[in-house]
């Protein structure tokens, strides 16, 4: 396991979150200490021609890419299509470790996130990826300074819908 001080020699680390039509994207700091959201690509352009220009930029080593598991531990399809992805990744960018990381919760996190900085829908629509991007990281850059590694590889929250989303008043739980 890589310690976030050997970080600093490997370069810096990008996060991916994958999806059909957006792809939101994160960087760590130099010390791979801290995430930060960079921008959203989309789907459906040359987005790999547009990463290339931000591994440049940043110097980056890793690509981590967010997996979609489901909340049991399964994959699924969803799974299978990033498996394809990490593999394209590494072929396209044979200098950069190309590694997977668990994503569940890191977007229903990301709405709860911007829905509590009473950011509008329209604008959460074109926010919400990046976010979940540097929640990926973040957890990501946590384990490694923590230890705790692959093997604690899970993201959780426990969130509150605000008044105006629960459906009968009841606290409910990322869980549920």
């Amino acid at each position: 396991m890589m310690a976030a001080a050997e970080i600093r020699d490997k370069g810096r680390i990008i996060a991916l979150d994958v999806g059909s039509v957006r792809i939101g994207v994160a960087v760590s700091d130099p010390s791979g200490s801290f995430a930060q959201g960079l921008t959203v690509l989309q789907a459906a352009s040359d987005w790999m021609e547009e990463l290339a220009s931000i591994i440049s930029e940043y110097g980056a080593r890793t690509l981590l890419v967010g997996m979609p598991v489901r909340t049991n531990g399964a994959e699924g399809e969803e799974a299978a299509r990033m498996r394809n992805v990490i593999s394209d990744l590494s072929a396209r960018f044979p200098d950069c470790r190309a590694i997977h990381w668990d994503e569940r919760f890191t977007t229903t996190i990301a709405n709860q996130t911007l829905i509590h900085a009473d950011v509008s829908r329209k604008d959460r629509k074109s926010r919400v990826d990046k976010v979940a991007a540097t929640l990926l990281l973040q957890s990501y850059l946590d384990s490694l300074s923590s230890g705790a590694g692959a093997e604690k590889n899970i993201v959780a929250a426990d969130w509150v819908l605000p008044d105006s989303r629960r459906k009968g008043g009841k606290r409910k739980s990322a869980y549920d």
